[in-house]
């Protein structure tokens, strides 16, 4: 399916499963210049639009979808979640812009519709309930990720589709790690104050202090229920490899976007 674009991320969590499609893009592959070189793929950041209605073109090329059924919402390293339903494809184009603007998870039931979330740097999570045929996609910050947006996405599914927990697979994907992500005092205290296990995800080199999202919401979706071996990390440091993966910390605020998506495609009845 991705043969054209030169690197795309994929799980073996989720590659079994042929009713689904599923991805993380890298920086190649695309047409977008300077800082967003060269597969930018998010409309909020500051690129040109038309570099980024290519690039999307050519992730819909490879879909096998038009542009319109690519969902990405405004993230504001909140906690808010919306449903991509029937209804919302007959909003105007404004209210859809509201209807995502402020959102920092995704979901829906709708075949052929591809959800996303944008990142360089902060956490893409993705969700697929094989049972329930549900899929969704989450944006975890350490702000996100200390208001345990990933839970939260969780417990989402569970009362709008009454989900069991124990079948939903989630993917932790290409994001900053551990080794490099330094943080201050007062975030640690967040996350004490937040009731996570800070002595597994905090580790203080001399004076400074280093955070490990991926264990963060590794605690995050085992307290709402996932199970261990249900949880995938892709373990690739966007500012490591800043090279092939967009790292807002390396280039700037002003800066590409990698696309994380997932989309039912052969929906079973």
């Amino acid at each position: 399916m991705f043969a054209k674009l030169e690197i795309v991320i994929t799980y073996n969590l989720l590659n079994k499963f042929n009713e689904i499609a599923h991805f993380c893009t890298s920086r190649e592959g695309g047409v977008s210049m300077g800082n967003y070189a060269s597969f930018n793929l998010s409309p909020f950041s500051g690129d040109n639009s038309e570099k980024i209605a290519e690039n999307q073109q050519i992730l819909c090329d490879q879909l096998g979808i038009e542009t319109h059924q690519i969902i990405i919402p405004f993230q504001t390293h909140g906690t808010e979640i919306r449903e991509i339903n029937t209804e919302f494809f007959q909003l105007t184009t404004k209210e859809k812009s509201q209807y995502l603007n402020g959102i920092d998870a995704i979901f829906t039931k709708s075949p052929r519709v591809c959800i996303g979330i944008t990142t360089a740097d902060c956490v893409p999570i993705l969700f697929f309930d094989p049972v329930k045929q549900v899929i969704a996609a989450a944006h975890a910050g350490w702000r996100g990720t200390c208001d345990r947006i990933a839970e939260k996405t969780v417990s989402t599914l569970i009362e709008k589709y009454n989900c069991n927990p124990a079948d939903i697979l989630v993917t932790i994907g290409p994001s900053i790690s551990a080794e490099v992500y330094e943080i201050g005092k007062e975030v640690v205290e967040k996350f004490e104050n937040a009731r996570f296990n800070t002595s597994a995800i905090v580790e203080k080199r001399g004076e400074t202090y280093y955070l490990d999202l991926w264990k963060a919401n590794q605690q995050s979706l085992e307290n709402a229920g996932i199970l261990t071996e249900h949880i995938e990390i892709a373990g690739i440091c966007t500012f490591t490899e800043h090279e092939q993966f967009f790292s807002a910390r390396r280039l700037g605020i002003n800066s590409g976007r990698m696309l994380s998506g997932i989309m039912l495609q052969n929906v079973r009845i």
